[in-house]
């Protein structure tokens, strides 16, 4: 097998991995939706149903020493990087075999063993802790990299432009990755932002390049993730990438997106990217038996996920105060 032959077979099971991912993305949380409806999940939930591309794309690109922070809408990334499906179910549900034994819920999901840094409820919070953890590798010398994954709205925080300012004065090893669906959450963006492309256009005002990529397309995200990651490994300071996508439901469950156009919906719906990829890889000589047979694997997994967390115990009153001191508890405080 020639050297080319051996490139074009990696390439491919990469991308059949990365489709993998984002039918695994799609099904879990098609399932939480269901959940969510039956009463199931704690709290409420937002949803990455039609994003998954940006997860999946990232994920490929990094270390699995790497750090993601994340949103609210974090079940994708958290997934992407490997933590099983189970316990992020379980944590939905609010059990005790959840991921943070049902303490944390939809919005605060991780897994540091898994380089899952935490999804943040508080719009932009995390951009200046991504940098700190960038910070922390480049002060040890590490080659770990930061990747920061956000929404529009929060290129129009004070965080977003501090956090940027002070990765590009200190060449900081982490990447910000905007996901940009058009909506903060009941605004269109264009009509509260004084640039068409949110983060890409300020760029520039930070010293950066503009990066603009199609966040439906998971080998467009990919191949500029990858290169993003590697500047910063290489000590070349930081990139912002945004990602033009959509979401395909409202900002939440609780939210039914009726205040979105139909004919704008429809337009995202018919550009969703997991039929995409499917109808890229056939062309590229993969089997239906073989997509088929990956796609019934994820909904044995969900399947299995879901049965697993539904039996999970509720958490009792012995997890209260666990995780608020350092020290384990408080007794003797009292």
């Amino acid at each position: 097998m020639t050297s080319t032959q051996t490139a074009g077979s990696t390439d491919l099971a990469r991308q059949v991995a990365m489709y993998r991912a984002q039918v695994a993305l799609r099904a879990f949380e098609t399932r939480a939706y269901d959940l969510f409806l039956e009463n199931l999940v704690k709290g409420t939930s937002h949803l990455s149903l039609g994003q998954e591309a940006i997860a999946a794309g990232v994920a490929a690109a990094m270390a699995p020493d790497d750090w993601t922070f994340a949103t609210y809408r974090g079940h994708a990334h958290t997934l992407a990087r490997g933590v099983p499906m189970t316990p992020v179910l379980a944590e939905l549900l609010g059990r005790r075999n959840g991921l943070m034994r049902g303490k944390g819920g939809s919005m605060h999901l991780t897994s540091v063993s898994h380089g899952v840094m935490g999804s943040y409820a508080v719009i932009g919070s995390h951009l200046p802790i991504a940098c700190g953890a960038a910070w922390s590798a480049q002060y040890r010398g590490t080659d770990q990299v930061a990747v920061c994954f956000f929404g529009d709205g929060t290129t129009n925080i004070g965080a977003f432009h501090e956090a940027l300012n002070f990765a590009a004065i200190w060449r900081l090893p982490v990447v910000f990755v905007c996901e940009n669906n058009l909506w903060m959450e009941y605004t269109r963006t264009s009509e509260v932002t004084a640039v068409a492309h949110p983060a890409a256009d300020r760029a520039s005002a930070y010293g950066l390049e503009p990066i603009l990529v199609d966040g439906n397309d998971a080998d467009a995200v990919y191949e500029v993730a990858r290169t993003a990651i590697a500047r910063a490994r290489a000590g070349e300071g930081p990139s912002l990438i945004e990602a033009e996508t959509y979401r395909h439901g409202g900002h939440s469950r609780a939210d039914p997106g009726t205040y979105r156009p139909d004919d704008e919906v429809e337009a995202w719906l018919a550009r969703d990217p997991l039929p995409m990829y499917r109808a890229r890889l056939a062309a590229s000589g993969v089997g239906e038996d073989e997509l088929a047979a990956l796609e019934a694997e994820v909904a044995d997994e969900v399947e299995e996920a879901t049965r697993e967390a539904r039996a999970g115990e509720q958490p009792g009153e012995d997890l209260l105060l666990a995780d608020v001191w350092a020290d384990g508890g408080s007794a003797w405080r009292n």
